[in-house]
Protein backbone atom coordinates (compact mmCIF):
# COMPACT_ATOMS: atom_id res chain seq x y z
CA UNK A 1 0.00 0.00 0.00
CA UNK A 2 1.45 3.24 -0.88
CA UNK A 3 1.84 5.77 2.02
CA UNK A 4 -0.74 8.44 2.46
CA UNK A 5 0.54 11.92 1.99
CA UNK A 6 -0.92 13.48 5.07
CA UNK A 7 -0.94 11.43 7.94
CA UNK A 8 -4.11 10.72 9.22
CA UNK A 9 -2.70 10.41 12.57
CA UNK A 10 -2.66 14.10 12.55
CA UNK A 11 -4.85 15.03 9.96
CA UNK A 12 -8.15 13.40 10.35
CA UNK A 13 -8.98 15.38 13.39
CA UNK A 14 -11.25 18.53 14.16
CA UNK A 15 -12.27 20.15 17.05
CA UNK A 16 -15.50 18.28 17.66
CA UNK A 17 -12.45 15.31 17.83
CA UNK A 18 -10.58 16.29 20.81
CA UNK A 19 -12.41 19.02 22.89
CA UNK A 20 -14.27 16.76 25.46
CA UNK A 21 -11.32 14.82 26.75
CA UNK A 22 -9.69 18.28 27.32
CA UNK A 23 -5.64 16.56 26.37
CA UNK A 24 -4.74 19.33 23.98
CA UNK A 25 -3.31 23.03 23.83
CA UNK A 26 -4.52 24.46 20.90
CA UNK A 27 -2.45 27.25 18.59
CA UNK A 28 -3.98 29.43 15.80
CA UNK A 29 -1.06 30.52 13.55
CA UNK A 30 -1.29 32.84 10.57
CA UNK A 31 0.70 31.36 7.84
CA UNK A 32 1.57 32.79 4.56
CA UNK A 33 4.03 30.78 1.93
CA UNK A 34 5.70 32.72 -1.20
CA UNK A 35 6.83 30.20 -4.06
CA UNK A 36 8.15 32.45 -6.91
CA UNK A 37 9.12 29.92 -9.27
CA UNK A 38 6.07 27.70 -9.36
CA UNK A 39 2.65 27.77 -9.80
CA UNK A 40 1.64 24.76 -7.40
CA UNK A 41 1.87 25.25 -3.57
CA UNK A 42 1.05 21.66 -1.52
CA UNK A 43 0.31 24.07 1.50
CA UNK A 44 -1.07 21.03 3.71
CA UNK A 45 2.71 19.64 3.20
CA UNK A 46 3.97 22.66 4.88
CA UNK A 47 1.25 22.84 7.59
CA UNK A 48 2.73 19.29 8.14
CA UNK A 49 6.08 20.06 8.37
CA UNK A 50 5.97 22.29 10.87
CA UNK A 51 3.10 20.75 13.20
CA UNK A 52 5.47 17.57 13.19
CA UNK A 53 8.58 19.98 14.15
CA UNK A 54 6.16 21.04 16.92
CA UNK A 55 6.26 17.75 18.41
CA UNK A 56 7.59 14.61 16.93
CA UNK A 57 9.57 14.02 13.85
CA UNK A 58 12.38 15.10 12.19
CA UNK A 59 12.94 15.94 8.27
CA UNK A 60 14.14 12.35 7.93
CA UNK A 61 11.68 9.60 9.25
CA UNK A 62 12.99 6.59 12.09
CA UNK A 63 11.45 3.22 12.13
CA UNK A 64 11.01 4.48 16.01
CA UNK A 65 8.02 7.16 14.96
CA UNK A 66 5.80 4.61 14.88
CA UNK A 67 1.63 5.26 13.83
CA UNK A 68 1.23 4.70 17.42
CA UNK A 69 3.19 7.09 19.15
CA UNK A 70 2.31 9.67 16.44
CA UNK A 71 -1.09 8.85 17.04
CA UNK A 72 -0.21 9.61 21.32
CA UNK A 73 2.20 12.34 21.30
CA UNK A 74 2.55 14.09 17.58
CA UNK A 75 0.64 17.40 16.69
CA UNK A 76 -2.81 17.52 15.35
CA UNK A 77 -4.07 19.72 12.22
CA UNK A 78 -7.92 20.60 13.96
CA UNK A 79 -8.65 23.37 11.28
CA UNK A 80 -7.15 24.74 7.89
CA UNK A 81 -8.90 27.77 6.76
CA UNK A 82 -7.10 29.37 3.26
CA UNK A 83 -7.53 33.29 3.16
CA UNK A 84 -7.37 34.94 -0.65
CA UNK A 85 -3.84 35.25 -1.58
CA UNK A 86 -1.96 36.87 -5.27
CA UNK A 87 -0.94 34.07 -7.20
CA UNK A 88 2.10 32.41 -6.03
CA UNK A 89 1.56 32.27 -2.96
CA UNK A 90 -0.53 30.89 0.14
CA UNK A 91 -1.94 32.38 3.14
CA UNK A 92 -4.35 30.64 5.83
CA UNK A 93 -4.79 31.11 9.41
CA UNK A 94 -4.79 27.40 11.22
CA UNK A 95 -5.12 25.35 14.44
CA UNK A 96 -2.60 23.00 15.51
CA UNK A 97 -3.38 20.64 18.51
CA UNK A 98 -0.51 19.86 20.72
CA UNK A 99 -1.09 17.15 23.37
CA UNK A 100 -0.85 17.47 26.89
CA UNK A 101 0.74 13.74 27.17
CA UNK A 102 3.92 15.23 26.13
CA UNK A 103 4.36 16.88 29.85
CA UNK A 104 2.37 14.03 31.68
CA UNK A 105 4.84 14.07 34.52
CA UNK A 106 6.67 17.38 33.99
CA UNK A 107 4.40 20.42 33.12
CA UNK A 108 6.73 22.99 33.07
CA UNK A 109 6.61 26.88 30.57
CA UNK A 110 9.75 25.86 28.89
CA UNK A 111 9.26 23.26 27.52
CA UNK A 112 5.49 24.06 26.51
CA UNK A 113 6.77 27.37 24.81
CA UNK A 114 8.81 24.86 22.94
CA UNK A 115 5.91 23.21 21.54
CA UNK A 116 3.64 25.83 20.60
CA UNK A 117 6.72 28.76 19.71
CA UNK A 118 9.24 27.11 18.15
CA UNK A 119 11.20 25.65 15.45
CA UNK A 120 7.64 25.97 13.31
CA UNK A 121 8.71 29.78 13.03
CA UNK A 122 11.32 28.99 10.79
CA UNK A 123 9.45 27.28 8.11
CA UNK A 124 6.77 29.85 6.16
CA UNK A 125 8.23 32.79 4.59
CA UNK A 126 5.48 34.46 7.33
CA UNK A 127 4.13 32.86 10.22
CA UNK A 128 2.70 34.49 13.75
CA UNK A 129 0.81 32.77 16.51
CA UNK A 130 -2.80 34.04 17.36
CA UNK A 131 -4.13 32.58 20.15
CA UNK A 132 -3.77 29.84 22.90
CA UNK A 133 -6.46 27.33 23.90
CA UNK A 134 -5.18 26.03 27.60
CA UNK A 135 -7.33 22.90 28.76
CA UNK A 136 -8.41 23.51 32.47
CA UNK A 137 -7.02 19.88 32.91
CA UNK A 138 -3.38 21.78 31.90
CA UNK A 139 -4.33 25.16 33.71
CA UNK A 140 -5.45 23.14 37.24
CA UNK A 141 -1.49 22.75 37.27
CA UNK A 142 -1.16 26.68 37.65
CA UNK A 143 -1.87 28.86 40.83
CA UNK A 144 -1.89 31.68 38.76
CA UNK A 145 -1.76 35.50 40.61
CA UNK A 146 -2.13 35.70 44.06
CA UNK A 147 -4.02 39.16 43.96
CA UNK A 148 -5.32 39.99 40.93
CA UNK A 149 -7.41 42.72 40.39
CA UNK A 150 -9.96 41.58 43.32
CA UNK A 151 -6.90 40.91 45.64
CA UNK A 152 -5.12 44.23 44.55
CA UNK A 153 -8.62 46.15 45.35
CA UNK A 154 -8.84 44.25 48.64
CA UNK A 155 -5.59 45.32 49.69
CA UNK A 156 -5.94 49.20 49.01
CA UNK A 157 -9.18 49.40 49.90
CA UNK A 158 -9.98 50.62 46.32
CA UNK A 159 -13.14 49.40 44.66
CA UNK A 160 -14.95 51.89 42.37
CA UNK A 161 -11.96 53.20 40.20
CA UNK A 162 -9.10 52.51 37.99
CA UNK A 163 -5.61 52.74 40.19
CA UNK A 164 -2.93 55.31 39.46
CA UNK A 165 0.34 54.31 39.25
CA UNK A 166 3.50 56.26 39.05
CA UNK A 167 6.68 55.38 37.80
CA UNK A 168 10.19 56.74 39.46
CA UNK A 169 12.14 58.65 37.00
CA UNK A 170 15.13 59.02 35.84
CA UNK A 171 15.11 55.46 34.75
CA UNK A 172 18.64 55.20 36.72
CA UNK A 173 20.74 57.48 39.03
CA UNK A 174 19.15 58.40 41.73
CA UNK A 175 19.94 58.00 45.72
CA UNK A 176 17.56 56.08 47.62
CA UNK A 177 16.56 59.63 49.44
CA UNK A 178 15.64 60.83 46.47
CA UNK A 179 14.06 57.71 45.44
CA UNK A 180 12.17 58.15 48.65
CA UNK A 181 11.18 61.98 48.70
CA UNK A 182 9.79 62.07 44.74
CA UNK A 183 7.25 58.90 45.57
CA UNK A 184 6.27 60.74 48.75
CA UNK A 185 4.97 63.51 46.87
CA UNK A 186 2.76 61.45 44.19
CA UNK A 187 1.80 59.41 47.19
CA UNK A 188 0.47 62.67 48.99
CA UNK A 189 -1.45 63.45 45.34
CA UNK A 190 -3.35 59.81 45.62
CA UNK A 191 -1.00 57.36 43.47
CA UNK A 192 -2.38 54.17 44.39
CA UNK A 193 1.33 52.44 43.68
CA UNK A 194 5.02 53.79 42.71
CA UNK A 195 7.21 51.44 40.26
CA UNK A 196 10.38 51.21 39.56
CA UNK A 197 11.29 51.71 36.36
CA UNK A 198 12.13 48.13 33.99
CA UNK A 199 15.85 50.00 33.66
CA UNK A 200 16.06 50.82 37.47
CA UNK A 201 19.47 48.70 38.31
CA UNK A 202 21.66 48.49 41.43
CA UNK A 203 24.56 51.29 41.24
CA UNK A 204 26.88 51.93 44.11
CA UNK A 205 24.92 55.02 44.90
CA UNK A 206 21.19 53.19 45.16
CA UNK A 207 21.70 49.52 46.90
CA UNK A 208 18.58 47.59 46.35
CA UNK A 209 17.70 47.27 49.92
CA UNK A 210 18.53 50.52 50.75
CA UNK A 211 16.12 51.74 47.84
CA UNK A 212 13.41 49.66 49.68
CA UNK A 213 13.67 50.68 53.08
CA UNK A 214 13.49 54.50 52.51
CA UNK A 215 10.67 54.35 49.47
CA UNK A 216 8.38 52.03 52.46
CA UNK A 217 9.48 54.56 55.29
CA UNK A 218 8.30 57.37 52.48
CA UNK A 219 5.11 55.89 51.55
CA UNK A 220 4.19 55.11 55.76
CA UNK A 221 4.33 58.47 56.49
CA UNK A 222 2.51 59.70 53.23
CA UNK A 223 -0.17 57.20 54.71
CA UNK A 224 0.27 58.66 58.13
CA UNK A 225 -0.78 62.01 56.54
CA UNK A 226 -3.25 60.80 54.06
CA UNK A 227 -5.36 57.95 55.30
CA UNK A 228 -4.37 56.27 51.47
CA UNK A 229 -2.15 53.43 50.67
CA UNK A 230 0.66 53.27 48.35
CA UNK A 231 2.23 50.14 47.12
CA UNK A 232 6.20 49.89 45.75
CA UNK A 233 7.11 47.70 42.97
CA UNK A 234 10.66 47.51 43.52
CA UNK A 235 12.31 46.02 40.51
CA UNK A 236 13.76 42.42 41.48
CA UNK A 237 15.03 41.21 37.75
CA UNK A 238 18.39 39.49 38.23
CA UNK A 239 19.87 36.00 37.04
CA UNK A 240 17.34 33.37 37.14
CA UNK A 241 19.42 32.18 40.41
CA UNK A 242 19.02 35.28 42.26
CA UNK A 243 15.69 36.54 41.39
CA UNK A 244 13.74 34.36 43.71
CA UNK A 245 16.21 34.58 47.07
CA UNK A 246 16.46 38.67 46.12
CA UNK A 247 12.27 38.79 45.80
CA UNK A 248 12.01 36.69 49.83
CA UNK A 249 14.32 38.98 50.94
CA UNK A 250 12.42 41.67 49.83
CA UNK A 251 9.29 40.58 50.93
CA UNK A 252 10.63 39.35 54.77
CA UNK A 253 11.85 43.31 54.48
CA UNK A 254 8.02 44.59 53.81
CA UNK A 255 8.10 44.94 50.39
CA UNK A 256 4.85 45.45 49.26
CA UNK A 257 5.00 45.18 45.84
CA UNK A 258 7.80 43.42 43.41
CA UNK A 259 8.43 44.36 39.42
CA UNK A 260 9.66 41.50 37.11
CA UNK A 261 11.00 42.05 33.71
CA UNK A 262 9.93 39.44 30.90
CA UNK A 263 13.28 39.05 29.68
CA UNK A 264 13.75 36.95 33.26
CA UNK A 265 11.21 34.73 31.51
CA UNK A 266 7.54 33.65 32.37
CA UNK A 267 9.07 30.45 34.01
CA UNK A 268 10.60 32.91 37.04
CA UNK A 269 7.78 34.33 36.93
CA UNK A 270 5.44 31.38 37.86
CA UNK A 271 8.36 30.22 40.87
CA UNK A 272 7.40 33.71 42.18
CA UNK A 273 3.90 33.01 42.13
CA UNK A 274 3.76 30.04 43.44
CA UNK A 275 5.86 30.67 46.23
CA UNK A 276 4.34 31.03 49.96
CA UNK A 277 6.84 33.15 51.09
CA UNK A 278 6.80 35.48 48.12
CA UNK A 279 3.69 37.75 49.73
CA UNK A 280 3.38 41.04 47.53
CA UNK A 281 2.58 41.61 44.10
CA UNK A 282 3.75 40.74 40.91
CA UNK A 283 3.81 43.43 38.26
CA UNK A 284 5.69 42.44 34.85
CA UNK A 285 7.19 44.94 32.74
CA UNK A 286 7.00 43.54 28.98
CA UNK A 287 10.18 45.69 27.62
CA UNK A 288 11.49 42.54 26.47
CA UNK A 289 8.25 41.51 24.92
CA UNK A 290 8.13 43.55 22.69
CA UNK A 291 10.93 41.68 20.54
CA UNK A 292 8.06 38.92 20.02
CA UNK A 293 5.25 40.99 18.75
CA UNK A 294 6.13 40.00 14.76
CA UNK A 295 5.70 36.65 15.45
CA UNK A 296 3.34 36.47 18.69
CA UNK A 297 0.11 38.05 19.11
CA UNK A 298 -0.05 40.22 22.48
CA UNK A 299 -3.00 38.38 23.85
CA UNK A 300 -1.19 35.20 23.66
CA UNK A 301 1.69 36.72 25.82
CA UNK A 302 -0.55 37.82 28.23
CA UNK A 303 -2.42 35.06 28.52
CA UNK A 304 0.74 32.85 29.65
CA UNK A 305 1.43 36.05 31.74
CA UNK A 306 -1.79 35.48 33.48
CA UNK A 307 -0.86 31.67 33.61
CA UNK A 308 2.32 32.25 35.80
CA UNK A 309 0.80 34.46 37.93
CA UNK A 310 1.66 38.35 36.84
CA UNK A 311 -1.01 40.36 38.97
CA UNK A 312 -0.54 42.94 36.38
CA UNK A 313 1.34 44.05 33.22
CA UNK A 314 1.94 46.81 31.08
CA UNK A 315 -0.09 46.82 27.83
CA UNK A 316 -0.26 48.09 24.37
CA UNK A 317 -2.37 51.28 23.74
CA UNK A 318 -3.28 53.58 20.44
CA UNK A 319 -3.04 56.16 23.00
CA UNK A 320 0.60 55.41 23.71
CA UNK A 321 4.00 57.15 23.17
CA UNK A 322 5.73 53.35 22.24
CA UNK A 323 2.46 52.55 19.61
CA UNK A 324 2.96 48.52 19.01
CA UNK A 325 -0.38 47.09 19.00
CA UNK A 326 -3.13 47.88 16.91
CA UNK A 327 -6.11 48.67 18.50
CA UNK A 328 -7.94 46.25 18.40
CA UNK A 329 -5.51 43.83 19.38
CA UNK A 330 -4.60 46.15 22.29
CA UNK A 331 -8.09 46.11 23.40
CA UNK A 332 -7.68 42.23 22.95
CA UNK A 333 -4.85 42.45 25.46
CA UNK A 334 -7.23 43.63 28.08
CA UNK A 335 -9.97 41.72 27.78
CA UNK A 336 -7.93 38.58 27.61
CA UNK A 337 -6.51 39.30 31.01
CA UNK A 338 -9.81 39.89 32.31
CA UNK A 339 -11.82 37.12 30.94
CA UNK A 340 -13.08 34.41 33.16
CA UNK A 341 -10.27 31.76 32.72
CA UNK A 342 -11.44 28.58 35.18
CA UNK A 343 -9.40 29.43 38.78
CA UNK A 344 -7.22 31.51 37.21
CA UNK A 345 -8.12 35.42 38.80
CA UNK A 346 -8.02 38.44 36.37
CA UNK A 347 -5.20 40.74 36.27
CA UNK A 348 -4.77 44.90 35.79
CA UNK A 349 -3.95 46.17 32.34
CA UNK A 350 -1.75 48.84 32.37
CA UNK A 351 -1.65 50.55 28.98
CA UNK A 352 1.39 52.70 28.76
CA UNK A 353 4.05 55.32 27.79
CA UNK A 354 3.24 58.42 27.55
CA UNK A 355 0.22 58.59 29.24
CA UNK A 356 -1.22 61.72 30.91
CA UNK A 357 -4.64 63.33 32.52
CA UNK A 358 -5.98 64.72 28.91
CA UNK A 359 -5.44 60.43 27.81
CA UNK A 360 -8.08 59.56 30.56
CA UNK A 361 -11.19 59.52 29.41
CA UNK A 362 -10.94 57.43 25.52
CA UNK A 363 -8.41 55.20 27.63
CA UNK A 364 -11.18 54.58 30.30
CA UNK A 365 -14.02 53.96 27.55
CA UNK A 366 -12.16 51.00 26.02
CA UNK A 367 -10.82 49.45 29.16
CA UNK A 368 -13.27 49.95 32.23
CA UNK A 369 -12.56 50.74 35.57
CA UNK A 370 -10.01 47.55 36.41
CA UNK A 371 -7.21 49.23 34.75
CA UNK A 372 -3.68 51.24 35.77
CA UNK A 373 -3.10 54.27 34.44
CA UNK A 374 0.55 54.91 34.90
CA UNK A 375 2.87 57.29 34.11
CA UNK A 376 6.15 58.74 34.39
CA UNK A 377 6.42 62.17 33.09
CA UNK A 378 2.97 62.62 32.82
CA UNK A 379 2.80 62.92 35.92
CA UNK A 380 6.22 64.05 37.59
CA UNK A 381 6.14 67.13 34.61
CA UNK A 382 3.39 68.35 35.82
CA UNK A 383 3.93 72.17 35.81
CA UNK A 384 2.73 72.52 39.59
CA UNK A 385 4.80 69.71 40.78
CA UNK A 386 5.09 65.90 41.28
CA UNK A 387 1.32 65.99 44.04
CA UNK A 388 -0.74 68.16 41.48
CA UNK A 389 0.54 65.20 38.67
CA UNK A 390 -1.69 62.94 40.83
CA UNK A 391 -4.06 64.80 41.67
CA UNK A 392 -4.80 65.86 37.75
CA UNK A 393 -5.26 61.96 37.25
CA UNK A 394 -7.68 61.49 40.15
CA UNK A 395 -9.59 64.48 38.98
CA UNK A 396 -9.70 63.53 35.00
CA UNK A 397 -11.14 59.87 36.20
CA UNK A 398 -13.71 60.94 38.53
CA UNK A 399 -15.46 63.53 35.54
CA UNK A 400 -14.47 60.74 33.21
CA UNK A 401 -16.80 58.49 35.31
CA UNK A 402 -19.49 61.04 35.57
CA UNK A 403 -19.55 61.64 32.09
CA UNK A 404 -18.18 65.29 32.66
CA UNK A 405 -15.79 66.36 29.39
CA UNK A 406 -12.26 66.84 31.12
CA UNK A 407 -12.64 70.19 29.17
CA UNK A 408 -15.33 71.62 31.67
CA UNK A 409 -14.47 69.98 34.32
CA UNK A 410 -10.74 71.16 34.57
CA UNK A 411 -12.63 74.58 34.86
CA UNK A 412 -12.93 75.17 38.94
CA UNK A 413 -9.93 72.10 38.93
CA UNK A 414 -6.00 73.92 38.80
CA UNK A 415 -4.18 70.65 38.71
CA UNK A 416 -6.42 68.98 35.86
CA UNK A 417 -6.46 72.54 34.00
CA UNK A 418 -2.65 72.91 33.70
CA UNK A 419 -2.58 69.42 32.92
CA UNK A 420 -4.63 70.05 30.07
CA UNK A 421 -2.82 73.14 29.07
CA UNK A 422 0.23 71.50 29.11
CA UNK A 423 -0.33 67.88 27.41
CA UNK A 424 -3.37 68.34 25.25
CA UNK A 425 -6.86 66.92 25.47
CA UNK A 426 -7.69 63.33 23.63
CA UNK A 427 -10.51 62.93 22.09
CA UNK A 428 -11.99 59.33 20.25
CA UNK A 429 -12.46 59.63 16.91
CA UNK A 430 -15.95 57.63 15.60
CA UNK A 431 -17.09 55.15 12.77
CA UNK A 432 -20.51 55.65 11.75
CA UNK A 433 -21.44 51.84 10.83
CA UNK A 434 -24.23 50.52 9.20
CA UNK A 435 -25.24 52.84 7.17
CA UNK A 436 -24.74 54.08 3.27
CA UNK A 437 -22.74 57.52 5.26
CA UNK A 438 -22.65 59.84 7.18
CA UNK A 439 -25.34 61.61 5.99
CA UNK A 440 -27.98 58.47 6.06
CA UNK A 441 -27.04 58.23 9.54
CA UNK A 442 -30.23 59.32 11.72
CA UNK A 443 -27.44 60.59 14.39
CA UNK A 444 -25.21 61.88 12.48
CA UNK A 445 -27.35 62.86 9.24
CA UNK A 446 -28.41 66.59 8.40
CA UNK A 447 -31.91 67.38 10.42
CA UNK A 448 -34.34 68.85 8.12
CA UNK A 449 -35.75 71.07 10.17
Amino acid sequence: MSKQLYDPNMFNYMWESIVPDEDYIVGTYYIEDVVEDGDFIDHLEQVQRLALEGSTASWMEVSEETPELRQRLASKVLGYYEVPAPRGSKRAVIQLGFPTAAWDVNTNVPMLLLSIAGNCFAFPTNMRLLDIFIPEKLAKKFKGPKFGVPGLRDHLGVYDRPLILQIIKPKMGMTPEETANQVYQSALGGADLVKDDEMTSELDICPFDARLEAVLKALEKAERETGRKTLYMISITDEVDKIQEKARRACANGATGLLLAYSAGPSMLRVLAEDDQITAPILLHVSHMLALLPTINFPVLAKICRLCGADMMLTPSIWSSIPVASLEEALRTTQTMLAPFYHIKPIWTMPGAGIHPGSVEPMLAENGNDMIFMAGGGMLGHPMGYTAGARAFHQAIAAAQAGIPLNIAAQDQPELRAALETWGYRKRPHTRWGYYNMDFHPKFGPKNI
